[in-house]
Order: C-alpha cells, then sequence, then structure tokens
C-alpha cells in the first residue's frame, strides 16, 4: 500500500519538554531534517555516532537512521536505546527515558513524581505522599 508522503509540523515530547518540529510523514515512518533535530532537541549524527553535547552513543546501522528526507524518529530511539510512542496520525511523539535512567529508577524503587486533580478539581501529587504506602491504580479506556 502506498502513503502519500506530507511535510508537516509534529510534536516531539523529549525529557518533559515539548517541542514542534517541521517532520516527512510517509505512512508511520517520520523523519526529522538534521539541522533541525540539532537545533530543537539538541541530537547531532556525527562520525562517532548520535552525539548530544559531549556524549556519543555509537550507530551501527547509519542507513536505517538517516534517510534522503533526514533521520527517522523511530530508528532515532532505537540507536539511543530509549522507547518511544509515536502517533503519525496525531502529529505526536514521545521520546522515553534512556535505559540508564529507567535502571537508576527501578534501583531507588522510587516512582516518579506526578500531579493529577481529584473530582473536586485539587491537584496532588505522589510526592506529598513519600515515607506512605500507596496503591496506585491506572485504567485505561482503549
Amino acid at each position: 500500500m502506498q502513503h502519500a508522503v506530507m511535510n508537516r509540523e509534529f510534536t516531539v515530547i523529549d525529557a518533559e519538554r515539548a517541542v514542534t518540529v517541521p517532520c516527512t510523514v510517509d505512512g508511520e515512518r517520520v523523519a526529522v531534517r538534521e539541522e533541525v533535530l540539532r537545533e530543537t532537541l539538541g541530537w547531532e549524527l556525527k562520525p562517532a555516532g548520535l552525539c548530544k553535547g559531549d556524549t556519543c552513543t555509537p550507530v551501527s546501522d547509519r542507513e536505517a537512521l538517516l534517510g534522503e528526507d533526514g533521520i527517522d524518529l523511530a530508528a532515532l530511539a532505537h540507536a539511543l536505546r530509549r522507547p518511544l510512542a509515536l502517533d503519525a496520525a496525531e502529529g505526536a511523539a514521545v521520546l522515553g527515558t534512556g535505559e540508564a535512567e529507567r535502571a537508576a529508577r527501578l534501583a531507588t524503587l522510587e516512582a516518579p513524581d506526578f500531579a493529577l486533580p481529584d473530582l473536586s478539581g485539587r491537584v496532588h501529587a505522589l510526592s506529598e505522599q513519600r515515607g506512605k504506602k500507596v496503591l496506585l491504580i491506572v485504567y485505561a479506556s482503549w
């Protein structure tokens, strides 16, 4: 099945911040030009691999990562060993935290902080419950 290639704005959430970037979307494949990736998310493809500042991650399959329309977001996440939730139809992607950070969090047995409103609209943060036993129940309708 042939997909229409579209140039469009895409919201990418990385490290709890959202940036809007121009992307090329071809079905479920989303690509970002190298210079846009560098300017918005700080990642740059160099001979040493994907680099952010002085830290570089080697890239074993450069051909899967870099196409004529830019860097593939799914291949970027794979190369960085980070999970990716991507919805091309909605124009949104979330680049999850890396293995090392997730492992460090698991080692502490401390859940990341978040805040949600109750039925009355009062906001409650998980951090308010530190030192207490907490039961979290999560529900999704999908």
